[in-house]
């Protein structure tokens, strides 16, 4: 997008796609990046949320393209990742964070749910890289930021919100993020953040109920929130002289030093 500086100079814009940008984390991560001069495109397949998401950041000053619809359909991602390009002329960055949840443990789990966890929380993750990679080289500049989970490091604990499906989803997204890191060098830089303990939508009722305790083995004496995770993501995107790639950085209040 080309922009009026404050003296009166065309200036470009950079441009993020934030996906599960309807709430929590990916919220807060396109608030963070327009407070920082970014337009967005933000994808989620919730509606509702989505426009309130759209409005905040409209809010704070950026241009906002907004992408209903389900990240694990590759060949849509495909057709949104064109349409971006084609709104926004460029994209510098992507933040990997669409997720759900998946409670069911292996015995209980069906091969649907399991392929589903992975399509949504991995398989997404390789369609936006592969539908804006292209374009960042073109231009020579881009970052990509994966949006994993301390659980990808230790597996999940029997309260966890979520068991091995998602684990396993989310440890892919690592070795992701260190073999895109060497094949998209020099010019894109591929990095993951692990969020610990975070209240979101998802959490939260379980948080509610063992709150006092879970705050004990936190370090810093408080579970996290959407907004701290979102700071390193808008780190990331924009700090400058950057040599960081290929790095995976937990957030999570000092609980799993290991």
């Amino acid at each position: 997008m080309i922009a009026s500086g404050t003296d009166g100079k065309k200036v470009e814009r950079s441009v993020a796609v934030v996906t599960g940008s309807a709430r929590g984390i990916g919220r807060a991560s396109a608030c963070a990046l327009a407070r920082r001069g970014f337009d967005l495109a933000l994808a989620d397949r919730l509606e509702a949320e989505l426009a309130e998401t759209e409005r905040l950041v409209r809010d704070i000053g950026a241009d906002v393209m907004i992408l209903t619809g389900d990240v694990s359909d590759h060949a849509d991602v495909q057709e949104k990742g064109r349409a971006v390009i084609e709104r926004f002329g460029r994209v510098d960055v992507l933040v990997n964070n669409a997720g759900v949840s998946q409670p069911k443990s292996l015995i209980e789990i069906s091969e649907e749910e399991y392929d589903r966890t992975i399509a949504i929380n991995l398989k997404s993750c390789f369609s936006w890289c592969k539908a804006v990679a292209p374009t960042m080289l073109e231009q020579k500049a881009g970052r990509i930021v994966n949006i994993s989970s301390v659980s990808a490091h230790m597996g999940a604990n029997a309260n966890a919100v979520s068991k091995f499906a998602y684990v396993t989803a989310k440890a892919g997204m690592l070795g992701m993020t260190r073999a895109l890191c060497k094949e998209l060098a020099p010019y894109i830089t591929v990095n993951a953040i692990c969020p610990g303990a975070v209240r979101t939508d998802l959490t939260s009722a379980l948080f509610d109920k063992r709150a006092e305790k879970l705050v004990e083995t936190i370090p810093l004496g408080r579970i996290g929130t959407p907004e701290d995770i979102a700071e390193v993501v808008a780190f990331l995107a924009t700090v400058s002289p950057n040599f960081i790639t290929g790095e995976v950085i937990d957030v999570d209040g000092g609980q799993y030093v290991n």
